[in-house]
C-alpha cells in the first residue's frame, strides 16, 4: 500500500501579522512558523496506518526552501520520505492552483490513500483537498474525525454541523481531509528526529509540474474593523445589576 499526505507550513498563529507592500497577503517577514495544526492529525493518522500495515508513506509540501524544516517534522513522525514542490510563489496560488500541483506529482504515482487537513490556518478555503481528489478521479471523503481500515475499505466519521456525525464508507483508492480530534498527533522523539535527517527529501520544481491557471484572484486584504470596547461594570452587585439592565434596555433587544 502507498499513501501521501500533504502539508502545509504555516505562520504560528500567535505571531504578529502585518499586511505586504502589495496589500494581498500577510508580510512573510519576522514569523515563526510551524506545520498547519489540521495537517498534524493528517500526519498522525497516515502514520498509523502505516504502521497497521507497512505501507509506504510520503510526505509532500509547497513552498519555498524554509517548508523543509517543517517537513523534518513529519519525517520524524514516521513518514518514510518526503518532497518538496519548490514554489517561492506558493503563498499567491489559489487553492485550484496548489490542488493541481498535487494532483499533477500524484496523479502517476498509485497512491491508494491520500491524507491532507481539513483546510489551512492561514488561508482556511478547505478547498485543496476536494479539489485534488476531483483532478485525481478519487472519492474524497471530507472533515473525518474517525478512521478505520479493513482491506480496501474505509469507514471514516465526519463532523456535520451541530455536532451531528456522520458515517461514510469509501473503496480505495480514495483521499481524506483531516479535523481536529481525530487522534492525538504524536511528538517526535530524538531518535526518530535524527533519523528524519538521513531520510530521503526529493525536490521538484512547481514549473515543471505545469500548475493551472488561477480561478480566483485577491483582490485586497485588509484587517478586521475595529469596534467599540467592552464595558466594565464594578461596584456592590445590585447596583452592577441594576446598571446591566439599563444596557440592555437601551443598546440591545434582549429585553425590549
Amino acid at each position: 500500500m502507498k499513501l501521501l499526505v500533504c502539508i502545509k507550513q504555516v505562520p504560528d498563529m500567535e505571531s504578529k501579522f502585518k499586511i505586504d507592500t502589495d496589500g494581498v497577503w500577510y508580510d512573510r517577514g519576522d514569523l515563526a512558523w510551524r506545520m498547519n495544526e489540521y495537517d498534524e492529525y493528517a500526519v498522525e493518522q497516515a502514520v498509523q496506518v502505516k504502521e497497521a500495515t507497512g505501507a509506504d508513506l510520503t510526505v509532500l509540501c509547497i513552498g519555498p526552501d524554509q517548508v523543509k524544516e517543517t517537513m523534518k517534522k513529519a519525517l520524524a513522525m514516521g513518514c518514510d520520505r518526503g518532497v518538496h514542490i519548490a514554489d517561492d510563489q506558493s503563498h499567491r496560488r489559489d487553492p485550484f492552483q496548489i490542488a493541481s500541483l498535487i494532483a499533477a506529482f500524484a496523479r502517476d504515482k498509485g497512491f491508494d490513500l491520500i491524507f491532507t487537513g481539513m483546510q489551512s490556518q492561514d488561508r482556511g478555503s478547505g478547498q485543496v483537498g476536494v479539489m485534488a481528489a476531483e483532478l485525481l478521479g478519487l472519492p474524497a471523503v471530507t472533515t473525518i474525525v474517525g478512521f478505520a481500515l479493513a482491506g480496501n475499505t474505509i469507514t471514516v466519521k465526519r463532523e456535520l454541523e451541530g455536532g451531528v456525525k456522520a458515517t461514510v464508507e469509501a473503496t480505495l483508492p480514495a483521499l481524506v481531509t483531516c479535523q481536529l480530534g481525530l487522534n492525538t498527533p504524536r511528538y517526535p522523539t530524538l531518535p526518530n528526529i535524527m533519523k528524519a535527517k538521513k531520510k530521503e527529501l526529493l525536490t521538484v520544481a512547481a514549473a515543471d509540474l505545469s500548475p493551472a491557471d488561477a480561478l480566483l484572484n485577491t483582490v485586497k486584504l485588509t484587517f478586521p474593523e475595529k469596534k467599540g470596547g467592552g464595558v466594565f461594570l464594578e461596584g456592590d452587585v445590585g447596583e452592577v445589576a441594576d446598571r446591566l439592565i439599563r444596557i440592555l434596555k437601551e443598546k440591545t433587544s434582549v429585553l425590549a
